[in-house]
Formats: C-alpha cells, sequence, structure tokens
C-alpha cells in the first residue's frame, strides 16, 4: 500500500510551522511584517459571549467590540514588551514547551478580563484586522483574492467585497494575491499574522493602515517572543 504524502505547499500559500520566518520564505518574500492581533473590549456584546460555545461572529465584532493595542497592554498589565505579551498568551493556550513559557506573564495577562479585555484568539486573521487588510490590498489595485487553507490542498478565488462583506476564510487560513505577490497567513499558536510581499509593498500598505507590528529580522522566528528577534 501506498503511503499518501500531501505535497509541499508553496510558499506564496503556505505559513511555516517553526523556525525562522524569512528563511522559511527565501526565493517567495525578501519581507515579512508581524501583524499582531488587537485586544477586544467588547461595547455592545455582552461579555459572558466570549467563549467557544457561544463566540461573536466576525461582523459582530467588527461593530461590537473597540481594539486594544499591544502597547497598552503594555501599558495597563505591568509587562514590559511585545515578547512578554507574546509569551503570556502563548502560554494560556499550552503553546510553549515548559521551559519557554512564563505562568506569571499569563497570569497578568488573564487578569485583564477583570477590565472587559478579551484575548485575541490565535491561528485566524482576526476580524478587526480582516477587513482593513482586505480594504487596503483592494486600494493596491487587486480585486481578487486566493483563500486558502492551511495545508495548501484547497483553495477558492473569491471577489474582495465579497469577502469584506462575508466570513470565508477558514480556520488557519490564508489570503494571497493571484500574482502570488502578497500573502497574509497566520500560524495556528499564534496570536499575530505575517504579512509578506517585498518591502515596498509592505511599506505601501502601513503607509495606507500603519498596521501595530514589526518587520521580521534574520532572527525573526515563528514562536518570535521566546527569542531574540
Amino acid at each position: 500500500m501506498t503511503n499518501r504524502v500531501l505535497p509541499t505547499p508553496e510558499k506564496f500559500a503556505s505559513c511555516p510551522y517553526d523556525g525562522k520566518i524569512l528563511s522559511f520564505y527565501e526565493g517567495q518574500f525578501d519581507c515579512v511584517y508581524v501583524l499582531l492581533h488587537p485586544f477586544l473590549r467588547p461595547t455592545t456584546i455582552d461579555i459572558e459571549r466570549f467563549c467557544p460555545s457561544m463566540w461573536p461572529d466576525k461582523h459582530e465584532i467588527i461593530n461590537g467590540c473597540d481594539a486594544i493595542s499591544w502597547q497598552e497592554i503594555i501599558e495597563i498589565s505591568g509587562l514590559n514588551s511585545l515578547s512578554d505579551i507574546d509569551v503570556g498568551l502563548r502560554t494560556s493556550i499550552g503553546g510553549l514547551k515548559k521551559e519557554l513559557s512564563n505562568e506569571l506573564f499569563a497570569k497578568k495577562l488573564v487578569e485583564l478580563e477583570q477590565q472587559h479585555i478579551i484575548h485575541p484568539q490565535e491561528g485566524d486573521i482576526p476580524p478587526l484586522l480582516e477587513n482593513r487588510l482586505l480594504k487596503t490590498i483592494k486600494e493596491l489595485g487587486h480585486n481578487w483574492l486566493w483563500v486558502g487553507d492551511e495545508f495548501g490542498t484547497e483553495r477558492k478565488l473569491l471577489w474582495i467585497d465579497d469577502l469584506v462583506e462575508q466570513d470565508e476564510i477558514p480556520p488557519h487560513g490564508c489570503i494571497f494575491t493571484h500574482d502570488h505577490s502578497l500573502l497574509v497567513t497566520t500560524h495556528w499558536d499564534s496570536h499575530c499574522s505575517f504579512l509578506c510581499s517585498s518591502k515596498e509593498m509592505v511599506e505601501k500598505i502601513l503607509s495606507l493602515d500603519p498596521f501595530e507590528g514589526f518587520y521580521c529580522t534574520a532572527n525573526t522566528e515563528v514562536y518570535w517572543g521566546a527569542y531574540d528577534i
């Protein structure tokens, strides 16, 4: 019996599982910007809805929550850096090896719930970034985007305006342009997404909408908070 082994996913439509981010995309993208997923503060949604069985949908969150930046979280949590937040979030979901986790950081983030601040979800492009990204990509001249799954086995081409109105991106999925010049993807244990393109294109995007985040260096790992970035 022949084992069924999936082919290696194309770099323009996939996410690294571990290791150095720029090394993974070498030969495809020369620039990756880490998009930090905002924390949420509900304004018109009952706080009790934020549990797996009742989690609000995309448009409920867009219309019923304020975004809280990671820089604001540093100011109110007692943590000292973006890396502290990253490690705390990953620790809280069991996404780090024991020697890399930090329960104190996780505890400080859990305490934010007393202020009705909800942690960003891991593994998905968040609603409070999704439509902003889509509208910015459209401003660059794209009208269509491919929407793919995390394994590179399924994809469909969708009109950007329809993507804005609907909720079509699958869990751990990605979006990429037809010419393979731009990719947005999310690692399943990460509370951030990777915006991959040329440096010129990323700078254009940030000039249109200054998304919170940082540029990858040659040393930036997928689990970046636990390592020197």
